[in-house]
């Protein structure tokens, strides 16, 4: 089976230079530190690309496919600029994700909308924006939809989101796909939906069903028994209303190396049992082959990005941890927090070092469960030390904040030697920007 990008634990381009330091597409990761600060995100466009590429050639075998890029993953202009290039959709979740992606000069007709309560203002300026399909969460949602289309007399395209009633093998929160989710129509309840579609909210045209099973999975046959699940309901939707749909949406979900112990599927093997599946299940159910969509985030952006972070204070426990403290953490990186996520991480400035020790690293903020990674094997460490934290492309900008009042970090994108900046780091003055004094408390 052939390798791809996505299973790679660092990006593409990383080696140790002429220096004796990491370097990523070309850049010298202290030289990164000393032009742009830390802590800073980094992305490898090579990398990224190489990923886009990957899953375009694993699912060339079947044309009526659909890739977009899941943003909530990582969403920032330069980001959906390249993507966009690289001829993927767009899988958004919000307002702001699809301005993001409209701003950047996507094709709107291959943008998805997709949540569970999505907002009037949010509908609307999907409708507006002329995103292609909106993928329609429940019945709530149905009768808003439909109000906002027949007011502006257009048709709105959209998928039914439904659960399959599969639960994968990840963290209880990313699970999206069993029955008790807060996600999606019960199977039980697409009649229902589609009786309405069909008499009462003429102004909505569905193409297709919409299912996603869950994030950072390994699991390559829990795809099989959703594809069949989908095309089942093709065929008796067909048989018992006489409608013809033709697109099944299957999510997103694959897993990445972020730590030694995973070993994620490449995409040339989802690609493979993916269309080895519709194959089967057309045939089985006598459907006509429906066109697919994908929504993979992680496994586009996750591996193509890392942070960078300055090694400050540092503290031993009589007869226990060590602790090495950092210049960010959890409001840069909540995942550890949240997930319990793991992470490998080196130091960018001493990858020769010959005397190693087991620490703890910390972040910066004022919370005891502000830990970035427990117990990793580094390079005896010093003040002003660069260490770098691998395959942080996704869901780390994308859920940083600005906890403890600290400015977000900037984000740089490297390449053939030269870096750019495609998020400035923010300033004490970005974090009062939105603050409002009344006239009263002033003095």
């Amino acid at each position: 089976m052939t390798n791809s990008a996505n299973q790679s634990q660092k990006p593409l381009t990383t080696k140790i230079n002429s220096c004796g330091n990491i370097e990523i597409g070309g850049c010298d990761l202290v030289e990164l530190v000393e032009k742009y600060d830390t802590p800073l995100y980094v992305v490898d466009e090579k990398t990224l690309r190489t990923i886009c590429a990957d899953y375009k050639k694993a699912f060339e075998k079947y044309p009526k496919t659909n890739i977009m890029y899941a943003s909530k993953a990582l969403c920032t202009s330069a980001i959906s600029a390249i993507l966009n290039e690289e001829g993927l959709g767009f899988d958004t979740v919000s307002a702001g994700e699809i301005y993001t992606i409209y701003k950047a000069g996507a094709d709107m007709s291959k943008v998805l909308f997709n949540g569970n309560n999505k907002s009037f203002d949010e509908l609307n300026l999907a409708i507006d924006l002329g995103v292609g399909r909106i993928s329609a969460d429940n019945f709530y949602e149905l009768a808003l939809l439909n109000t906002i289309a027949q007011s502006k007399n257009k048709t709105v395209n959209i998928l039914l989101r439904i659960t399959p009633g599969i639960e994968c093998h990840t963290h209880q929160y990313i699970q999206t796909g069993h029955l008790d989710s807060k996600f999606g129509f019960d199977i039980t309840q697409i009649d229902e939906a589609v009786e309405l579609i069909l008499n009462e909210y003429t102004n909505l045209k569905l193409h297709g069903l919409h299912a996603h099973i869950g994030s950072q999975i390994f699991e390559t046959s829990i795809y099989a028994d959703e594809i069949d699940i989908l095309c089942r309901e093709l065929a008796r939707l067909d048989e018992k209303f006489g409608l013809k749909l033709n697109e099944i949406n299957l999510g997103g979900g694959l897993g990445v190396k972020y730590t030694d112990g995973d070993v994620p599927p490449s995409t040339y093997e989802i690609g493979e049992i993916i269309i080895d599946a519709i194959n089967k299940s057309v045939k089985k159910y006598n459907i006509e082959p429906p066109a697919i969509f994908l929504e993979p985030g992680r496994s586009i952006i996750s591996m193509s990005g890392v942070t960078l972070y300055t090694i400050g204070s540092s503290k031993q426990v009589p007869h226990g941890k060590k602790y090495v403290s950092v210049d960010g953490g959890m409001a840069d990186n909540p995942r550890p927090s949240l997930y319990q996520a793991k992470y490998f991480a080196q130091i960018a400035n001493k990858k020769e070092a010959c005397e190693y020790e087991k620490v703890t690293i910390g972040g910066r903020f004022c919370e005891s469960g502000d830990i970035l990674i427990e117990d990793i094997s580094l390079p005896k460490l010093e003040e002003g030390d660069i260490l770098c934290v691998y395959n942080t492309g996704a869901y780390n900008y994308s859920m940083a904040s600005n906890y403890n009042r600290v400015e977000k970090p900037a984000m740089v994108l490297v390449n053939n030697g030269e870096s750019e900046v495609i998020v400035k780091r923010e300033t004490l003055e970005d974090l009062i920007r939105c603050d409002v004094i009344p006239e009263r408390l002033k003095r």
